[in-house]
């Protein structure tokens, strides 16, 4: 059966500023990934955008954290409603 997704991943920077997310896969080296989920980018993570443009500031468990575009371009995320 084939599945359709709701809210399809995309990388954080394309995240609107304000938005939330939730982290499904953080790609790239093994010491990329180590390093952005001990930032708190782990998978199933919420993560709020705070910043639109790049370094992109976001908070992630209570803490903000300033990315680079590229970094952010290696987090993907899930769109959240805010209902």
């Amino acid at each position: 059966m084939k599945q359709t997704l709701l809210n399809p991943s995309l990388p954080l920077c394309q995240l609107p500023a304000g938005s939330v997310g939730r982290v499904r896969e953080v790609m790239g080296d093994a010491h990329f990934c180590q390093r952005v989920r001990e930032m708190g980018f782990g998978e199933s993570t919420f993560v709020t955008k705070i910043s639109g443009r790049g370094p992109f500031v976001c908070q992630v468990n209570g803490t903000r954290i300033a990315l680079s575009h590229s970094a952010a371009q290696n987090i993907l995320v899930e769109p959240l409603d805010r209902r």
